[in-house]
């Protein structure tokens, strides 16, 4: 997962004052405000693409590393104060306000050394945006590694990659060595006196351990089964050190907003929902992309914008996952007024996750394609909890059955009410991500589903 997308607890059926359904401008001292098409130089990750040279000296040549040593002696309450001031949200799906959860591992020492793990585990479907990062940019990341390390006051970052994604990894190897040949990391790093390492450590490519109990079990060479908290990471993580565990983009954007400032970054975007965010766009579109774009974009601007349109045509459209595959899906309707940020997604009952769409036209099978992604729940799922283990086979086996329409009607509702059994009631999010798809399928494409049921029985009562 990039991590698995979701909404953290607190933030979980949230909705802010200023993210009403339909909102697509916001007036601040009497000025109309819109957001989107940023130009190019609030643009954070500027080689996502992989145009430029990847290694140190294209890094050197966009700025990367720039004033470095600075920001480390400020020390970490000034780090901290600045990822505040910005606004940053964990990029990785929970949304948590990435400066107060860094700030919990700023207690008196007790002996212990701190960690930071980063998550690149990137397994939720339909995202792809830290490989790109990992791929094209990878000093982005060992430079955000130190200075959130900094901010901690951790004494090493343990990057947990993604096992198939071999380039990337080779790639962020190399930054690495090339960060440790040049001074930046190590004993002394960037001569600032401040000491921190840097390792990473490729995963067996299982969904599960992108939760972040998971990851640590995973990192520690134990089965990737998710614990139960408390003990927080954050008191108790990896090898028993106190750990935050942070997304990629979340840690990569963190020397830029110290360089710029975090009022820069809370320019962008609305209130609780600052700054860019790469968005993934995948399936029907017409140009398929990674961009980086300003929070609060309208989805539908994002789409024809920079993934080229809906292919067909935007009336072609019959819906979107929104944040990854774990999100509930919007229709047609709800995709002409949809904001993509935290709040404005959570206004009409999905999420942003990890900004990851899915575009589905009219051709789609809707009932197959989320048929599909439970089977996937299903696979990934580590059976440590007895709803997602069980119930989540029961969805797959009820979805099946829609799919033909071999049905009842009633089992829509049963469908409803084992998801509901399933959300909320396991010890990672893992169970959440598997019912949010199905309740995404009955809440907007009810109807689709009593048609198909309707269809088969009576093609069944020709037969007999």
């Amino acid at each position: 997962m990039t991590s698995l997308s979701r909404l953290s607890p607190l933030l979980r059926g949230v909705i802010s004052q200023n993210s009403a359904a339909g909102a697509v401008i916001s007036v601040r001292n009497n000025t109309t405000k819109t957001y989107g098409n940023i130009p190019d130089e609030d643009r954070i990750f500027t080689n996502l693409y992989g145009r430029h040279d990847w290694r140190m000296k294209g890094a050197l040549a966009r700025g990367d590393w720039y004033k470095t040593k600075e920001i480390i002696e400020k020390g970490h309450d000034w780090i901290l104060n600045e990822v505040k001031a910005s606004g940053l949200r964990g990029r990785g799906g929970a949304g948590f306000p990435s400066g107060m959860k860094w700030s919990f591992m700023n207690k008196p020492s007790d002996g212990r050394p701190k960690y930071l793990v980063v998550n690149a585990d990137e397994g939720e479907p339909g995202t792809c945006k830290d490989r790109e990062i990992m791929r094209h940019d990878p000093h982005k990341l060992v430079e955000g590694c130190l200075v959130a390390g900094r901010a901690m006051g951790a004494r090493a970052a343990y990057i947990y990659i993604r096992g198939e994604f071999y380039n990337e990894a080779s790639n962020m190897q190399v930054a690495i060595n090339e960060a440790y040949k040049a001074g930046f990391l190590g004993k002394n790093a960037c001569n600032s006196g401040y000491e921190f390492d840097v390792f990473m450590h490729r995963g067996a490519g299982a969904y599960i351990c992108g939760e972040e109990t998971a990851l640590i079990e995973s990192l520690e060479g134990k089965q990737g089964k998710p614990r139960l908290k408390p003990p927080f990471p954050a008191d108790v993580g990896v090898f028993g050190c106190p750990t935050t565990v942070a997304n990629v983009e979340t840690v990569a954007v963190a020397p830029t907003i110290c360089r710029r400032g975090g009022p820069w970054f809370a320019g962008m975007g609305r209130a609780r929902n600052t700054g860019t965010k790469l968005f993934n766009i995948s399936g029907h579109v017409n140009t398929p992309c990674t961009v980086e774009e300003e929070m609060s974009i309208p989805l539908k601007e994002l789409i024809e914008r920079h993934a080229g349109g809906i292919i067909g045509g935007w009336d072609n459209l019959l819906g979107v996952i929104p944040g990854g595959s774990s999100t509930p899906i919007i229709p047609k309707h709800v995709c002409e007024e949809a904001i993509m940020d935290f709040d404005g997604l959570v206004a009409v009952q999905t999420s942003l996750g990890t900004a990851a769409l899915i575009v589905m036209n009219k051709q789609t099978d809707v009932i197959k394609a989320i048929a599909r992604l439970m089977e996937f729940y299903k696979h990934e799922s580590c059976g440590q909890c007895t709803p997602c283990r069980e119930g989540v086979s029961w969805m797959y086996n009820i979805l099946t059955r829609f799919v033909k329409g071999d049905a009842h009607p009633d089992e829509i509702d049963a469908l409803w009410e084992v998801s509901k059994q399933v959300e909320g009631h396991t010890i990672c999010a893992l169970g959440d991500g598997a019912a949010w798809p199905a309740q995404g399928l009955i809440r907007h494409f009810r109807p689709v589903v009593e048609e198909r049921i309707a269809q088969f029985a009576a093609k069944k009562a020709i037969a007999n």
